[in-house]
């Protein structure tokens, strides 16, 4: 995720939602690197599912957001992780 990836997004975000919105998280890690997701949502619940082969987890997070700029910094935080891949 670049730059430009985050302006656009933010972008389609205001075009799409009314702030404050439910917002849904969807995310993919390799198996170990749940945690790190779920540390993006310490008052939210999550739901997991595990790959078939057990190699993925994702990972689900339904948030109350306030505005695009902080559904951006869940996303720039979460860019962070490694492996990670955001639906």
């Amino acid at each position: 995720m670049n730059e430009e990836w985050f302006i656009s997004f933010q972008e389609k975000l205001d075009e799409h939602h009314q702030w404050p919105s439910l917002y849904v998280f969807k995310f993919i890690v390799p198996t170990g690197k749940e945690d790190a997701v779920k540390k993006l949502f310490p008052l939210n619940a999550t739901t997991e599912r595990l790959s078939k082969q057990g190699n993925y987890i994702s990972i689900t997070a339904q948030v109350m957001m306030t505005s695009s700029n902080s559904v951006i910094d869940v996303y720039r935080k979460a860019s962070r992780i490694e492996g990670l891949i955001a639906l």
